[in-house]
């Protein structure tokens, strides 16, 4: 995504582009991107629409990149008024089906588009494109160029998958530690379903002895982004998270992901859409990776519903089987 807003930009000495992501993290992880390729473009300048980031009232920015949250980007455009949206050229919607999923997202989303120019061109981005992102997209965009995956190779043929049939937590608990014991990890992402969950298994890693850090949507947007940075930067080697890390945060250091419990919605049905994003945290950059999910014998049917829906194999593992496990480093 982040490419094409830099290359027409270098025209332009004012705001030129505005882009839109769902979280704090992910608008900064976006912005340092565009300022590391930058530097080899003259006079690119990147500032952000996020909480916590003040501007003064009616002084117009003069960066040409903003990235932002909606929320934030709106009061910038309509009550700030620090944004000429008569300049803006670029519109970007980053992880565009949770824009429209959530309705304060979207009506901030619909709102700010609607505000700028007739030839603005606008690029939207998601791994998954659900009902509601197409008719969004056919309002604002007239002829669109759709670039799209097929279903079979939205899981990554880079990521193997495997999974463990458990009894309980203390049995899925057994599982991980055999694949500490058996294979190299460089760092680690693990999905919890529920912050009990999550505090449960930080608790028995920690008296393990990893370094863990624990991202949850109880945190403040600061304690977020500090978390992510520390794992980013190494300081800990596993990050237990439930969904709040589940889209777009790259590090390129994570080699495996644990679906420690697939995520499932309140019918207790199967999120496929996030089971993709989850495991979308390893294999980053064209790097192999690898994703393990522990199941109960019960819901063994929910990894046969993502091996028909993404038409892969998932194989099962033998969580007792040592041998089995240090072949998956070869």
């Amino acid at each position: 995504m982040r490419l094409p807003l830099l290359i027409p930009l270098q025209i332009w000495k004012s705001l030129a582009c505005l882009c839109l992501a769902p979280t704090y993290e992910l608008a900064l992880q976006i912005g340092h991107v565009i300022e590391k390729m930058g530097q080899f473009c003259a006079d690119i300048r990147v500032t952000y629409a996020v909480q916590g980031n003040r501007v003064l009232p009616g002084a117009l920015l003069e960066e040409q990149i903003v990235i932002g949250t909606p929320g934030t980007m709106l009061d910038w455009c309509f009550k700030r008024r620090v944004v000429n949206m008569k300049r803006i050229s670029l519109f970007v919607l980053d992880e565009a089906d949770v824009m429209m999923d959530r309705q304060g997202f979207s009506y901030q989303s619909i709102r700010i588009q609607r505000a700028l120019p007739r030839g603005c061109q606008m690029l939207l981005f998601s791994a998954t494109f659900k009902e509601t992102v197409w008719n969004f997209a056919k309002q604002i965009i007239s002829n669109p160029i759709i670039i799209k995956l097929r279903q079979e190779e939205l899981t990554l043929s880079n990521i193997r998958q495997y999974y463990f049939v458990c009894r309980n937590r203390e049995e899925k608990y057994e599982a991980l530690c055999n694949i500490y014991g058996s294979i190299t990890i460089g760092q680690a992402m693990i999905f919890c379903q529920t912050r009990r969950s999550a505090d449960w298994l930080s608790v028995e890693m920690s008296k393990d002895g990893h370094q863990v850090a624990m991202l949850t949507a109880e945190l403040t947007i600061v304690q977020r982004a500090d978390v992510i940075q520390r794992f980013r930067d190494g300081k800990e080697k596993v990050l237990i998270t439930t969904n709040v890390c589940a889209r777009g945060i790259d590090v390129a250091q994570v080699t495996i992901v644990v679906n420690f419990s697939l995520p499932v919605n309140q019918e207790k049905q199967l999120d496929f859409e996030t089971y993709l994003h989850r495991i979308g945290r390893t294999g980053r950059f064209g790097k192999k990776g690898i994703a393990f999910n522990m199941v109960e014998r019960q819901t063994t049917y929910l990894v046969h519903s993502i091996e028909e829906h993404f038409q892969t194999e998932i194989k099962r593992l033998d969580p007792d089987d040592m041998d089995e496990l240090e072949q998956l480093d070869n």
